[in-house]
């Protein structure tokens, strides 16, 4: 029988006896029959006059440093979409993390913006196959998450303000899990500035089977010209010193050519199924100097296959005289997705929301 899991096109009329459930604020655990009751919530006075049943409750608030569950979820099944909003101000003081099967420590941990490719906390739609950002900051995750036990997601409010109309929906199916079925896994680091002659590194000390599925990059550049030469590197289960799978170059990486420029000499922005640079911020000639970037590259279509472990790095390269590569120190903040095996190995430990701040 078809467990629901892996939609498409192509299977969308197969039946499933997989339950669908959805978590919001209105219906807090997902329970059948249980949405739209609420008498108090952040709606409860704009629909005093109507009463129950009435959007009562469409939001929650989050205190400040305050940890809140927004889904425990008893499997097997898999989180199949995740809709949510809040003002871009709180999008790296909000971390979201995710538990598979009652882990103590998540398989995934990013700044909230930087897991829906929006790193910069400037609003930026996407149109992507894994991630869609439409207007006015609507974050879509179509990642499938299979589980077996449980699943847990969480969001830590890093500021002192209490952060007033948090929105969600979570959706996800209860069905069987195949025992091929990895857990979506993504991890956040970020380089500022680049050390000199170093490498940004997006991913270290991954163990186990598992593919790699997916870059998004938050790149502040702080020189002058062209800043995208840098390779990105592969290294699986036993390279040492040169990786398996080594880039050509940044813009090559994320399916672009020739330094992303536009025939009128700018920056050509763009967001496809699998690749894109939706993001350029530029100077505007006082407070705002440095040009920034946002861009991604799912590996759907051609994951990268690793038995025993994994790293990944980017190189920061532009240009300097006599036609020699400048490594660069700029500002990098990459979140990395792939999916493994469970048990991951712990994760370093996130930077205090200091270092998580666009500066």
């Amino acid at each position: 029988m078809f467990n629901g899991l892996n939609m498409h096109l192509g299977n969308l009329s197969r039946l499933s006896n997989a339950q669908t459930r959805s978590i919001s604020p209105e219906n807090f655990t997902g329970e059948p029959g249980k949405g739209g009751m609420a008498t108090e919530g952040t709606g409860a006075r704009a629909a005093r006059d109507l009463g129950q049943g009435w959007k009562v409750s469409p939001s929650i608030h989050i205190e400040p440093n305050q940890t809140v569950t927004l889904a425990e979820i008893e499997g097997p099944g898999a989180i199949q979409h995740i809709w949510l909003t809040v003002h871009p101000e709180w999008w790296r003081k909000l971390v979201i993390r995710f538990y598979w099967d009652e882990e103590e420590t998540p398989s995934i941990e990013t700044p909230l913006g930087d897991f829906f490719c929006n790193g910069w906390g400037v609003r930026c739609n996407v149109s992507s196959l894994a991630v869609c950002v439409n207007p006015a900051g609507g974050f879509n995750c179509y990642w499938e998450m299979p589980f077996r036990k449980s699943a847990r997601i969480t969001l830590e409010n890093l500021s002192p303000e209490r952060i007033l109309g948090f929105y969600y929906q979570i959706t996800y199916t209860l069905t069987d899990v195949p025992e091929d079925a990895g857990y979506l896994h993504a991890q956040w680091r970020r380089s500022n500035p680049l050390p000199y002659k170093e490498v940004h590194t997006l991913l270290d000390g991954v163990e186990g089977q598992g593919h790699y599925v997916g870059t998004y990059l938050a790149w502040g550049v702080n020189n002058n010209n062209w800043w995208g030469e840098g390779e990105i590197k592969f290294y699986m289960d036993d390279d040492q010193d040169f990786p398996t799978i080594c880039g050509t170059g940044t813009e090559d990486y994320f399916g672009g050519a020739w330094n992303f420029e536009h025939p009128q000499g700018q920056y050509g922005t763009f967001s496809t199924p699998y690749s894109g640079l939706p993001q350029v911020l530029r100077p505007d000639g006082l407070y705002q100097s440095q040009q920034r970037f946002g861009m991604y590259r799912w590996h759907i279509t051609d994951p990268i296959r690793f038995q025993k472990r994994l790293r990944v790095t980017i190189q920061a390269l532009g240009w300097r005289s006599e036609g020699r590569y400048l490594p660069l120190q700029d500002d990098i903040a990459s979140t990395a997705f792939w999916y493994q095996r469970e048990p991951h190995a712990p994760f370093p430990a996130l930077p205090d929301r200091d270092v998580l701040e666009v500066i």
